[in-house]
């Protein structure tokens, strides 16, 4: 009983002490990722990485959660040890974007429909319906032999956009998933576009829906030497499946991210893996990149949050690593 008062003034003193510590480790940490802000908005990669594996290299006050994901261990996982974790390989898997779907449906009935309505109102001709329908189909053409499709695909994103909301945010949280599986893993994103229009402005390619950017060169490097590490392949894996599992994990489906998996396969592929391999290494990836993102959810639904206002990659990073600071698992 007597020792109560020195107690509860011991615990005050180390919640003071402790919330001190933490609101320097912040102002270290928001100082450190606006340099690398700047260093990433001239192009200078590996000073950007550099900053963030040197101040991981800070007994405090430094990044604390870059590349720090526990992880579970890699072995042979079968569909029903996927299936007592609450996923199902096939829903997740085999995304199929139906609200995109139903846009080009009803766009081409909207179409259709116009067609007769103006063949009517304005009395055109058999001729004059023959042309614009063999026009509609060249410049149809050109888009699909030129562009692959891609004023098509901007056209019908950017409608996505506009009317369905549900479409639009879970595009958003698609890329968070992206961003933070990255970044627990120690890949560093760079940038990211949510949307046909953001990555054909800032990127001028027409065929990307929407992207996370990363800094990317070491994996770069060792596919260029044919000699890819097990520690790279496992990250990329999991990083490509992050997207889907994200959407996974919070609508009960996957549309988003058929191009993550096929880009994933090909990687399989280009590596000589048979299916049995390939079929090895995407459970383990599903898995892992599932439990980690259940563990931070919090943390990924203020990134999509973040990511929705445009804020900047120092930003976002700043914010996990604010989100995780008293998580004692990352």
């Amino acid at each position: 009983m007597g020792f109560g008062p020195a107690i509860m003034i011991g615990r005050s003193f180390y919640i003071e002490k402790s919330f001190i510590s933490r609101s320097r480790c912040n102002c270290s940490v928001q100082q450190v990722l606006d340099k690398v802000d700047e260093e990433l908005r001239r192009g200078n990669d590996r000073t950007a990485l550099s900053l963030v594996k040197d101040s991981q290299e800070k007994s405090d006050g430094g990044i604390r959660c870059f590349g720090k994901a526990a992880q579970i261990p890699q072995r042979l996982y079968t569909l029903e040890e996927l299936k007592l974790n609450g996923i199902n390989a096939s829903l997740l898997l085999s995304p199929v974007d139906s609200t995109l779907e139903s846009i080009e449906r009803n766009f081409q009935i909207f179409a259709l429909l116009g067609g007769i309505s103006a063949w009517t109102v304005f009395g055109f001709s058999n001729q004059n319906a023959l042309i614009f329908s063999v026009g509609a189909l060249f410049l149809g053409s050109i888009d699909l032999i030129v562009f692959n499709g891609g004023v098509k695909n901007l056209a019908l994103d950017s409608l996505g956009h506009i009317v369905s909301n549900k479409y639009k945010n879970r595009v958003i949280q698609h890329e968070a998933g992206h961003f933070l599986m990255a970044y627990l893993l120690g890949v560093l994103p760079k940038g990211y576009s949510l949307s046909s229009f953001d990555a054909w402005r800032k990127q001028g390619s027409l065929n990307v829906q929407a992207c996370t950017d990363f800094v990317d060169f070491e994996f770069v490097e060792e596919v260029n030497t044919g000699k890819l590490t097990a520690s790279m392949l496992n990250k990329f894996s999991c990083i490509a499946l992050a997207g889907v599992i994200t959407e996974y994990l919070l609508f009960g489906c996957s549309e988003g991210g058929l191009a993550d998996i096929n880009q994933l396969d090909g990687l399989f592929k280009g590596l000589g893996f048979t299916q049995k391999k390939a079929d090895s290494q995407v459970r383990w990836a599903v898995l892992n990149t599932a439990f980690i993102l259940r563990r931070h959810e919090k943390a990924r639904s203020k990134l999509a949050e973040a990511m929705a206002s445009g804020k900047s990659a120092g930003f976002c990073i700043n914010l996990i690593e604010k989100q995780l600071i008293d998580s004692p698992d990352v």
